[in-house]
């Protein structure tokens, strides 16, 4: 008996042990920026409209520029009713709304962080229509939410993720979603040393969508959004290499209907800011 009651207690400290360990959170980001270089070789034109300027990843939201009509994403599901579409995670309730490649994006983000070893991410709030924005602010007040029109869960962007263990700013969860949602093409909107930028205090739990190679850079840099805009303005067009993929990034200014060079033989998208112009990035 002394001897099984001896090895018992080897397995139960070897257990507590291994339960102790804290998830190791990787160091990848090997980020190369080339200034003032021609992004585009090869390229073709195409015709913009002004209205491009509200639509796409990188569309600014703040009080200074609301959600205009086009910018809100359309393929806008319940979440509870899609669960083909997502795993890893749980919802606070069957009434979160998100954009379906909202939902892909973040479920890929959720299987890397369980690689990580960690996996206790719930969803608080998704997509917000104008009416429940505005019931919202009724509500809470200007401290704890914003008018309609005014806040990026109208877009449909960005989502608020809670931890089922603790509170965010406390969670393993969120030191993982602050070291690691770049990866992803998220970003943390309203870090800690910002607030005087963005104008919101720090929310550990509100993630926005941006896209490689744009989340990796403001990482690297450590911008917000609003400065992340005006370096891409200032700039004009750049070349980044993200963990040896290379992408090349142009600004345009849009004051009406006009047209762009893009690149014939890489794929690319384009956003607007929500001010004045579009981004062009390719891969």
């Amino acid at each position: 008996m002394k001897k099984w009651g001896f090895l018992f207690v080897i397995v139960a400290c070897v257990v507590i042990a291994l339960s102790n360990i804290t998830p190791k959170f990787k160091e990848d980001l090997n980020i190369k920026i080339i200034e003032d270089k021609v992004a585009f070789e090869q390229t073709k034109v195409i015709e913009v409209h002004k209205e491009q300027i509200y639509q796409g990843n990188l569309v600014l939201v703040n009080p200074e520029h609301p959600v205009h009509e086009d910018s809100m994403k359309t393929d806008i599901v319940n979440v509870y009713e899609q669960p083909h579409l997502y795993s890893g995670f749980g919802l606070i309730d069957s009434s979160i709304l998100m954009s379906e490649e909202l939902i892909q994006s973040f479920s890929q983000m959720i299987m890397g962080a369980k690689e990580d070893g960690v996996s206790n991410f719930i969803i608080n709030s998704g997509f917000r229509g104008f009416a429940e924005q505005d019931q919202l602010y009724q509500q809470m007040g200007a401290d704890f939410a914003l008018p309609a029109g005014y806040s990026e869960h109208n877009l449909g962007l960005s989502l608020d993720v809670g931890s089922t263990t603790t509170k965010m700013e406390w969670a393993e969860e969120g030191k993982w979603i602050e070291k690691n949602a770049w990866k992803y093409g998220f970003i943390l909107r309203y870090p800690k040393n910002k607030t005087h930028i963005t104008g919101i205090e720090y929310e550990p739990w509100h993630i926005r969508y941006v896209g490689l190679p744009h989340s990796a850079i403001m990482q690297n840099e450590d911008m917000v959004l609003e400065e992340y805009l005006e370096y891409l303005k200032d700039k004009k067009q750049l070349t980044v290499t993200v963990n040896g993929t290379k992408y090349n990034i142009r600004y345009y200014p849009i004051t009406k209907s006009t047209t762009i060079q893009v690149p014939i033989n890489d794929e690319y998208q384009i956003s607007g800011n929500n001010i004045d112009g579009i981004i062009v990035t390719s891969n």
